[in-house]
C-alpha cells in the first residue's frame, strides 16, 4: 500500500486529495490530510466581516464535510518533517510515515514580526483582517467608531490574496460614504510596493481608483515598528504616519515547522520547481498553494489552477514518467471597489493584467480592467462555487493556463520602460 500525506486541509490540500481520491486505487493507495483544527475557512469572505455583509458564522464549516469519502483526516499540529526518512512527526508524539507527500500548509500572519504591532493597541486601536477572530473584532470597532484618521498597511510582499488590502480601502471609502461620515475619515493607503500593486497596467488603473476616492497612497514604505504609544508607523528612513485606526496586513509567513525541519526559505516558504511543484531538494515531496515559493498571487485561483496542473503530473511521476504539464502562473482576482462594483484582473507569470471578457473570450460575462456590477455579482457567486464545486474537486469552465483569446493587447511600451 501506497501512502500519500498531505500537510494542510485549507484550499490547496483538500482540493488535491478530492481530485486524487477517485484516481488513486483504494487498494494500493491511502491518502492522509493533516490539520491543527476541523475548521475550513472561507477566506475571501473575511474582508466583507468588518463592514457587516458577511457573518462570522457564514465562513466556517467542518474540514472533515469537505472531503471525499477514503480520504483521513488526522487532526493535530505538525512538529517537525522528516524528509529524508519519509515521516511526519506531531506535537502530540505520532509520527505519520509517507511514499510522497505534499506540503499545503499556507501562510500565515505574523503580527510577532513587526516591533510593536502586538502592543497595548493591538485589537484596540491596531487591527487585521487576514483571521476570523482579527475579521470580527474590527466589525466590532467600524461599528462604533466616529472617524479620524485611517491607514490601511501593508507590511511586506508577498502576501495572501494581495488585492485585498486594496479592497479593505476600497470598501472603506463606499461604507464611510453610504453612513455620511467620509468626510469625517481621512483614508491613507501604505505599501511597500512602487505603486498599488505589483503588476504595472493594473497598478496604474488602482492608483487612479485611489486619486479619484481621495484615499491617499504612500508607497516604498518599508515599516520599522509601530510606535502604539504615539500611534505612528515608522519606516526605516525615518519616514512616519500617524492613525487613529490602523488595519494592517502584517508579514506572511510559512509554517514554523517547515523551518524546523530545514524545508522552508527565509519567510518558511518550500523551494519548487515554479511550472511543476516538485521540490528542489527531494524528488517525492510537493509543496502547493501559499506553501510554496513560486513568484505568483498567493491566492485561491493560483491553488485552483495549480492543483489541476499537478493532478495530471503526479498521476506521471508516480508510473516513473516525466511531468509533462506546466504550471504558467495563471492567476485571476476579483478587486472590490465599494459602490456594488468590482474589477477584475487576470494575469500570468509573463502576461500583464489586459483588457477583455472573462471567463468566455468575447462574451464573458465578466469585464476585465474595468469596475462592473456584474464583476461584484461573480465575487460574491465564488462562495456558492468554493463549496460546492471548487474544493469537491470538480473541473470548472475556466482555462488551466492564461488565454489571450479575446483580450486586447495592451501597449507594454511604458512598462518595459518602468522595468529598466
Amino acid at each position: 500500500m501506497k501512502r500519500l500525506l498531505v500537510l494542510g486541509a485549507g484550499t490547496a490540500g483538500t482540493m488535491v486529495v478530492n481530485k486524487l481520491r477517485p484516481l488513486l486505487a483504494d487498494d494500493e493507495w491511502s491518502i492522509t490530510v493533516v490539520d491543527q483544527d476541523n475548521v475550513h475557512l472561507y477566506q475571501p469572505g473575511l474582508l466583507f466581516i468588518p463592514f457587516g455583509s458577511h457573518s462570522p458564522g457564514g465562513v466556517v464549516k467542518p474540514r472533515r464535510h469537505q472531503l471525499k469519502a477514503g480520504v483521513e483526516l488526522v487532526v493535530g499540529e505538525i512538529d517537525l518533517v522528516r524528509p529524508n526518512e519519509n515521516e511526519v512527526s506531531l506535537s502530540d508524539g505520532r509520527v505519520l510515515p509517507y511514499d510522497h507527500l505534499v506540503i499545503a500548509t499556507g501562510t500565515t500572519p505574523r503580527p510577532d514580526q513587526t516591533p510593536g504591532m502586538l502592543g497595548a493597541e493591538w485589537r484596540r486601536s491596531v487591527f487585521d483582517f487576514y483571521t476570523l477572530d482579527g475579521a470580527t473584532a474590527l466589525a466590532d470597532k467600524l461599528a462604533t467608531w466616529e472617524g479620524g484618521r485611517l491607514v490601511v498597511h501593508i507590511t511586506e510582499m508577498p502576501i495572501k490574496c494581495p488585492p485585498a488590502p486594496l479592497e479593505f480601502a476600497f470598501l472603506a471609502d463606499s461604507f464611510f460614504t453610504e453612513r455620511g461620515m467620509r468626510d469625517r475619515v481621512e483614508i491613507t493607503f501604505v505599501t511597500p510596493l512602487d505603486g498599488a500593486f505589483t503588476k504595472p497596467v493594473a497598478s496604474r488603473m488602482l492608483n487612479g481608483m485611489l486619486e479619484q476616492r481621495d484615499i491617499e497612497i504612500e508607497p516604498d514604505f518599508y515599516i520599522e515598528r509601530v510606535d502604539d504609544e504615539a500611534k505612528k508607523l515608522v519606516s526605516y528612513d525615518e519616514r512616519e504616519i500617524p492613525f487613529d485606526l490602523l488595519v494592517t496586513v502584517p508579514l506572511n509567513m510559512g509554517a514554523d515547522f517547515l523551518a524546523r525541519s530545514g524545508m522552508g526559505d527565509e519567510l518558511n516558504y518550500v523551494p519548487v520547481d515554479k511550472q511543476t511543484f516538485q521540490s528542489v531538494s527531494w524528488d517525492n515531496v510537493f509543496a502547493i498553494g501559499d506553501a510554496s515559493d513560486v513568484p505568483t498571487s498567493k491566492a485561491g485561483s493560483v491553488a485552483h489552477f495549480a492543483v489541476d496542473v499537478f493532478t495530471g503530473n503526479f498521476l506521471r511521476h508516480i508510473r516513473g514518467e516525466e511531468m509533462t504539464e506546466r504550471f504558467d502562473g495563471h492567476a485571476n482576482c476579483f478587486v472590490e471597489s465599494g459602490g456594488g462594483k468590482a474589477m477584475l484582473i487576470d494575469f500570468n507569470y509573463d502576461q500583464e493584467p489586459v483588457p477583455g471578457k472573462f471567463p468566455i473570450p468575447v462574451i464573458g460575462p465578466m469585464t476585465l480592467l474595468a469596475e462592473r456590477r456584474v464583476n461584484h455579482w461573480g465575487k460574491l457567486a465564488f462562495k456558492w462555487v468554493y463549496w460546492h464545486a471548487l474544493l469537491p474537486g470538480r473541473r470548472l469552465p475556466v482555462p488551466t493556463s492564461m488565454s489571450m483569446t479575446g483580450k486586447e493587447l495592451a501597449d507594454t511600451t511604458e512598462i518595459e520602460k518602468e522595468k529598466v
